[in-house]
């Protein structure tokens, strides 16, 4: 994978409270499982877990966010962001590599 994945300064701001609230060794996992309406959906998991040797361990401001090698396929050149809008708060990932996506933002497909 060539592209890395970039997190917000919101993002990892928001990802490092909420590990903080379940304490030592939480890490947020991302992870891209087939499914929802589009096809693939990315999955969110606290966890604490030790990283597995292909994972991508991306720290930032107190938040650590695991990524698999398989998932990376499909999200090379992502951001990944936290928005708190009047609809509500959620995380969204911006993926180059999606053509197409549902209307909740949380299913994609890829060419």
């Amino acid at each position: 994978m060539d592209m890395p994945i970039a997190v917000t300064d919101r993002a990892a701001s928001r990802i490092a409270k909420v590990l903080s609230k379940k304490g030592e060794g939480a890490v947020l996992r991302i992870a891209v499982a087939g499914g929802g309406c589009s096809g693939f959906q990315y999955e969110y998991k606290l966890v604490t877990e030790t990283p597995q040797v292909d994972d991508l361990v991306i720290d930032k401001d107190g938040a650590r966010i695991l990524i698999d090698s398989l998932s990376l396929n499909f999200m090379g050149g992502a951001e990944i962001d936290y928005v708190d809008d009047l609809i509500g708060q959620s995380f969204q990932i911006r993926n180059p590599n999606a053509v197409a996506g549902c209307g909740c933002g949380t299913s994609f497909s890829v060419a």
